[in-house]
């Protein structure tokens, strides 16, 4: 109970305490893409010390922008409480983050998991490990945090989603699905391929710190229950949590505190090993 109290103390100081991150619109070649990829960088107070600092990838939902979890100052204030940078890149309207198979335009895997890791590392101070580096999102940009992460353990230590399209098989008629992946009908390689709920033999047990969770009234909330159920028959540990709430802001504001609480401790553990 005594923990419990104090974890809400902290979150409840995010609305009272001053702070002094600071947030920057940037653009980022994609040379994949060819072209240029807007994203907002946040660091922390105390960032110009010359302190190195982990980083959390922070990914936006369909047919939102690098600006989308920015509202209300909410992720800069827990940039500044845990000492931790930001990375807020644009995924397109409805990118799903993968390189699409059928409109090779679209190699929003490449930019996230290469170009714009390699580019954050070599003009921020980071800690450049993967233990010190993480990735989560919401709904689509859930989908495509644990996407990227279980594709690429190497760069990823952690890993989480909130209100995630885990498996977005059941929903074959929305969020412009067809035209990254083709109709299943005409493609089912390229929705069984890509769902990150086919992809859990990609990682092993304890190879990434994940957290997950979803509300229950949430359009996503039975297929992120059934990840769920399949992590744990294969063995993978990982954080589940579910409360009320809808596919909404009411819910989302809530949930990225505590997973950026339980990114910061598994900072904090992998840094002090």
């Amino acid at each position: 109970m005594k923990r419990i109290i104090l974890i809400a103390a902290g979150l409840l100081s995010l609305c009272c305490n001053a702070s002094a991150f600071k947030e920057m619109d940037i653009k980022v070649l994609s040379e994949s893409m060819n072209k240029e990829i807007p994203v907002t960088v946040i660091t922390p107070d105390g960032y110009e010390s010359g302190h190195e600092y982990p980083v959390i990838y922070l990914l936006h939902g369909h047919s939102g922008d690098h600006r989308m979890w920015t509202g209300e100052g909410i992720v800069g204030r827990l940039a500044d409480r845990y000492g931790i940078m930001m990375v807020l890149p644009d995924g397109g309207y409805n990118s799903w983050y993968f390189d699409s198979p059928i409109t090779p335009e679209f190699k929003y895997e490449t930019f996230v998991s290469k170009e714009l890791i390699e580019y954050i590392d070599s003009h921020y101070k980071t800690i450049k490990d993967r233990k010190a580096r993480a990735i989560t999102g919401l709904s689509m940009g859930g989908h495509g945090a644990l996407y990227l992460a279980f594709r690429h353990p190497d760069i990823f230590g952690s890993a989480g989603s909130t209100s995630g399209g885990v498996d977005f098989r059941p929903f074959p008629e929305n969020w412009e699905l067809s035209e990254r992946l083709g109709t299943y009908e005409e493609y089912p390689e390229n929705w069984e391929n890509n769902t990150v709920i086919n992809m859990t033999h990609l990682i092993s047990p304890g190879q990434l710190n994940l957290i997950i969770d979803c509300g229950t009234e949430d359009f996503f909330y039975e297929v992120n229950c059934s990840f769920h159920e399949k992590l744990l028959k294969e063995g993978i540990p990982h954080d589940f949590h579910v409360r009320p709430g809808v596919h909404w802001w009411t819910y989302w504001r809530n949930s990225i505190q505590y997973q950026i609480l339980y990114f910061s401790l598994c900072f904090e553990n992998a840094l002090a090993a």
